[in-house]
């Protein structure tokens, strides 16, 4: 059974071989990262690390029985009792539950953990499956999302109050 985990120093590895492997995956429906973030993972990765420590995020990761990453969830930009989420999984488990199931337990963990009290994310309209997962976790559309914020694409900010269950 997979384990939703906070990230650390020892999943670089694992985190960057998931970003390899579906690059060409989530850039089909997400902006590309680049050959930078790849180039640069190490010190993006430990970067990660120093703000997470800082207390104004919180990275997880869904691992594998064999260790691999099947989804990276993130919680960011934590400002009073709210943050924003994101997610991708991998393109083996896309379609399977896995995103919807994680979101669930990652809403469980960022209130009982983290103190937040409502997560919000956004997800362009070319999105289905991420507007699905949201939906199914027990988000509710509350508004249009910056292009800005996602790669250039019109989208909508999905929004769950964590005192409330699906």
């Amino acid at each position: 059974m997979p384990e939703l985990k906070q990230l650390d120093a020892g999943h670089a590895p694992a985190v960057l071989a998931f970003e390899l492997a579906n690059r060409a995956y989530f850039a089909a429906s997400i902006s590309d990262r680049g050959d930078e973030f790849y180039d640069q993972f190490a010190d993006r990765h430990s970067a990660m690390l120093a703000e997470q420590e800082a207390g104004g995020c919180a990275f997880y990761v869904l691992v594998a029985m064999d260790g691999s990453i099947l989804g990276r969830f993130n919680l960011y930009d934590f400002k009073d009792g709210t943050a924003n989420l994101g997610y991708r999984v991998a393109q083996r488990v896309a379609g399977r539950g896995v995103a919807t199931a994680t979101v669930r337990e990652l809403c469980q963990v960022a209130a009982a953990r983290h103190g937040l009290h409502t997560l919000r994310a956004a997800t362009s309209h070319a999105n289905a499956a991420s507007q699905k997962v949201l939906t199914k976790a027990g988000f509710v559309p509350v508004g249009p999302a910056n292009p800005a914020d996602l790669g250039g694409k019109p989208g909508t900010w999905y929004q769950r109050d964590l005192a409330l269950q699906p």
